[in-house]
């Protein structure tokens, strides 16, 4: 293992062995905390881009007192292919793609995307550079990273240990549409799976939301899910199923429900309990009102995957805890419940 005088590297090619439940790795990661006088030394070297450009590992920036880094290198951080995290107080450094509070956070972190190095950074690029673009845009650009990593050995390598999963055929509807004076609820409806979120799923989710936006249609919306579950993500059945990434990200472009979601915000209200993972939270943040019961847990897990959310998550969610927020949540994989969501912003409501 190589071990950089500032970055601290995760090799891609070792003897690291798969968990056979997962598909994740485990991989020690050595790292040192960084003054900030060595990290804008180093940021603001000619040759930084070479010494970021020739590593074909993750290159991980952890620096101390970040909030203290003067703009020049600052300016050299936020465009270099790194993951950075920030010791200091939350927002103080918004430049960094992550900040903890003690040095032992950032260990947790680092260790966590040792895993997926390559999706990490990917989500971390998306986070960054998505910060501020309209719906569309972002989605564009989340679509086109995730479809690359969907290509990439660390994606391919969890699939391979969940093994082939098939489907028998489902008679109920996957989403049910119940209109009642002024209101229209839609309950995501494969109970027995946890409200899995399938193709069919998503193209029932968009024909039910499609009418909704005509013109003179005010009518307040209501999402929920049926069983346990709001949605445990996306159904594990479907990962890998379309094989061209290229191919994926049309479908992506042509049949998605976030833009739907978004466009009627302000008439929606999505009600949560139990989990919610994956595109169940990245969706259901895109509405104007996001509200939780107390059962209700919040988690993205996608990174570990050697994936990055893509059903809308880059776009939703940082709209509502901010970018640092939400790439602590894709780099670690953590489970929130409903108390923390609300105290993070990520909800609106705690409800009965």
């Amino acid at each position: 293992m190589r071990t950089w005088p500032i970055w601290a590297t995760v090799p891609l090619t070792d003897d690291r062995t798969a968990n056979e439940q997962t598909g994740r790795v485990t991989t020690a990661v050595p790292f040192r905390v960084l003054s900030v006088d060595e990290a804008t030394t180093r940021l603001t070297a000619p040759t930084v881009d070479l010494d970021i450009g020739a590593l074909r590992d993750l290159p991980l920036l952890v620096v101390d007192d970040a909030h203290l880094l003067p703009p020049e290198a600052a300016t050299s951080l936020a465009r270099l292919p790194i993951v950075s995290i920030g010791l200091a107080a939350p927002g103080s450094a918004p430049i960094f793609d992550v900040l903890v509070d003690n040095a032992v956070d950032a260990a947790g972190i680092a260790n966590g995307i040792a895993d997926t190095p390559r999706a990490a950074l990917a989500c971390c690029q998306v986070l960054r550079h998505g910060e501020g673009l309209d719906t569309a845009a972002g989605l564009l650009l989340e679509s086109t990273a995730y479809g690359t990593l969907q290509g990439g050995t660390e994606f391919a390598r969890w699939l391979e240990a969940q093994g082939r999963r098939v489907r028998p055929a489902e008679a109920e509807a996957p989403v049910l549409v119940e209109a009642d004076g002024d209101t229209v609820t839609l309950t995501l409806n494969r109970p027995r799976l946890r409200n899995a979120f399938s193709a069919a799923m998503r193209d029932a989710l968009v024909e039910a939301l499609r009418p909704l936006t005509a013109p003179g249609d005010s009518r307040q919306i209501l999402l929920v899910g049926n069983g346990s579950a709001f949605c445990c993500g996306g159904d594990p059945a479907e990962f890998g199923t379309v094989a061209d990434p290229a191919a994926a990200h049309l479908i992506r472009s042509s049949a998605n429900a976030a833009p739907w979601l978004d466009r009627l915000a302000d008439r929606l209200t999505v009600r949560v309990h139990g989990p919610a993972v994956g595109a169940g939270i990245e969706l259901a943040a895109f509405a104007g009102r996001l509200e939780a019961t107390a059962s209700a847990t919040f988690s993205l897990p996608e990174v570990s995957m050697g994936l990055m959310p893509g059903a809308g998550g880059t776009v939703s969610i940082p709209r509502r805890i901010g970018r640092q927020m939400t790439a602590r949540m894709c780099l670690t994989g953590t489970t929130i419940n409903a108390a923390a969501a609300l105290d993070y912003g990520l909800v609106d409501a705690i409800v009965e």
